[in-house]
């Protein structure tokens, strides 16, 4: 008799999902076709996610999670957790384009979710604000001044929309400055 990890049965799923969505768009994701993309019955989806939204859920927990890791990986290379938060994901680098790509495809996918009609907020949204949550957590911890923190978060989460909505990035030298500027740090002449 052989066991399946659970954990690797809920990575499939969700590679299914986030393939779904970048090469097919929110029309098709449905439950079965999440199913047989992962290679798993649709009882056994459903045994993981038991819902739709529990699955959306689940993937806004993964990015979360690579964030997470990305995060870690800066803070080791000797970046702050602001400079992080502020970083503006390059259209041109692969791995940025992904994400950017797949986080589109979860923005269109939560806002076409109709969420039962007598919950507050709904799973996916509990999912992006715990994400957003520990994000500023951190902003918090590392700075101070609780506005200046709160400024850096919604800078950060500005651009990141500029590049969701493909629109076109802040000029480099100048959100570089920008940066400094924001973290108290002496502005550079533009390179």
């Amino acid at each position: 008799m052989t066991t399946r990890d659970p954990a690797s049965t809920r990575d499939r799923i969700l590679d299914a999902l986030e393939t779904l969505l970048l090469e097919k768009g929110m029309s098709q994701v449905t439950l079965e076709n999440v199913a047989a993309a992962a290679g798993v019955s649709k009882g056994g989806l459903l045994y993981h996610y038991k819902s739709k939204d529990a699955l959306l859920a689940g993937l806004v927990r993964r990015l979360g999670e690579r964030s997470d890791q990305q995060l870690e990986t800066a803070v080791a290379e000797g970046k702050s957790v602001a400079e992080w938060y502020l970083q503006a994901p390059h259209p041109d680098d692969e791995d940025d384009a992904l994400e950017i790509a797949v986080q589109r495809s979860m923005l269109a996918a939560m806002r076409t979710l109709d969420g039962p009609q007598d919950s507050d907020v709904d799973e996916v949204d509990r999912a992006l604000d715990e994400v957003m949550t520990k994000w500023q957590a951190g902003l918090d911890s590392e700075i101070p001044d609780p506005i200046q923190a709160q400024i850096v978060s919604l800078v950060g989460d500005g651009v990141y929309l500029r590049a969701l909505l493909g629109l076109p990035p802040v000029e480099p030298a100048l959100y570089r400055q920008v940066v400094a500027r924001l973290l108290g740090q002496p502005d550079s002449p533009s390179a």
